[in-house]
């Protein structure tokens, strides 16, 4: 145990005299680091905290924990260094580094209700802006006056389109991002809206409002039914509140009759 103590305080006087500089070895293995960047963490982290955080300090800051950790469980162990405590101390650092992206993840998930009441919204004025622009220049000027949930992934797709992929990958993957009720097949329509003459783009924006018009219907369905539930949910609890406090005032009248 003594060892282990002075083992901490001579690795803490070499971090406050920058002996041992975690953040100079986080920078100088970067680009080893970077293969453990998942693909979609970019876009969790601007998801959550907007557009305006930096991914990469924050990601700097995961590795710099994962290893911090990993060293701890080290000296900790420092005494009986064998293979299975190697092995223990490369998990507790991967699972201290993974745990954000875990979090993150968790935050999406739970916030694709959300995205699924305001995706319809988002497309209903989009529809508007097709009737006037071409299908990527409409997307372009949405993005300002779009959820900030959608920013990210519209300047995305936007950017594909403009670095001039005119398939319909940019939006399936911005379809794959947000996989809520029918956008796949919103994404499919708006792909469809940007081919063809004149007379065919009317006749498929007629289509693609009817779709968007279908989608706001079912979307007011949901919040109509949240409320109803929140409604009878409160209605039951003040039943229940209600029925208790009748029956504790009946059994204190009947206690006083039989003290009588």
């Amino acid at each position: 145990m003594a060892i282990i103590l002075v083992c901490f305080i001579l690795i803490f006087v070499m971090f406050y005299n920058k002996t041992i500089d975690g953040k100079k070895f986080i920078v100088d293995n970067e680009k080893y680091f970077q293969h453990l960047r998942e693909e979609d963490y970019d876009f969790f982290v601007q998801l959550k905290y907007g557009e305006e955080v930096d991914c990469d300090e924050l990601f700097k800051k995961r590795v710099m924990n994962g290893v911090m950790f990993g060293f701890i469980f080290l000296v900790l162990f420092l005494t009986s260094i064998n293979l299975v405590n190697i092995v223990l101390m490369i998990a507790v650092a991967f699972a201290v580094f993974k745990l954000p992206y875990m979090q993150l993840k968790s935050y999406y998930k739970a916030h694709l209700h959300e995205i699924d009441l305001l995706l319809p919204y988002y497309l209903k004025g989009l529809e508007i802006l097709i009737q006037h622009y071409t299908v990527p220049v409409a997307i372009g000027k949405s993005i300002d006056d779009a959820p900030p949930i959608f920013r990210a992934g519209l300047r995305k797709m936007v950017e594909r389109i403009n670095a001039g992929d005119a398939s319909i990958d940019p939006y399936m993957e911005f379809a794959n991002t947000y996989p809520v009720r029918d956008s796949m097949r919103m994404m499919r329509l708006l792909y469809r809206l940007g081919l063809g003459s004149q007379e065919r783009k009317q006749e498929r924006l007629m289509m693609f409002s009817r779709s968007v018009s279908n989608l706001q219907n079912k979307a007011r369905e949901v919040k109509y039914k949240e409320r109803l539930g929140k409604m009878e949910g409160q209605t039951m609890k003040m039943l229940v509140v209600t029925g208790v406090g009748v029956m504790v005032i009946i059994l204190i009248a009947m206690l006083n009759m039989f003290s009588m």
